[in-house]
């Protein structure tokens, strides 16, 4: 478990910030009206943010040269 967490600890941090980035855009923008269907309900707003910080942090990829000692970002 500790591997798995230590390999996509970038992904987990984009999910999470994602996540938290989509209820703050439903609580401070929202749609008051409640026919947006994005941000008029809370849980598919954190939903679509978690998607969006996954999207975005899978981009941000750490590659690892052959010898193993130094480390890029790509």
């Amino acid at each position: 478990m500790n591997e798995f967490i230590k390999k996509r600890r970038i992904q987990i941090a984009g999910i999470l910030v994602g996540a938290v980035g989509g209820y703050l855009y439903y609580h401070f923008v929202g749609c008051a009206s409640g026919t947006c269907p994005i941000t008029s309900n809370p849980y598919v707003s954190i939903a679509y943010g978690a998607l969006l910080g996954y999207l975005l942090s899978d981009i941000v990829k750490i590659k690892e040269k052959k010898d193993g000692e130094n480390k890029e970002v790509l």
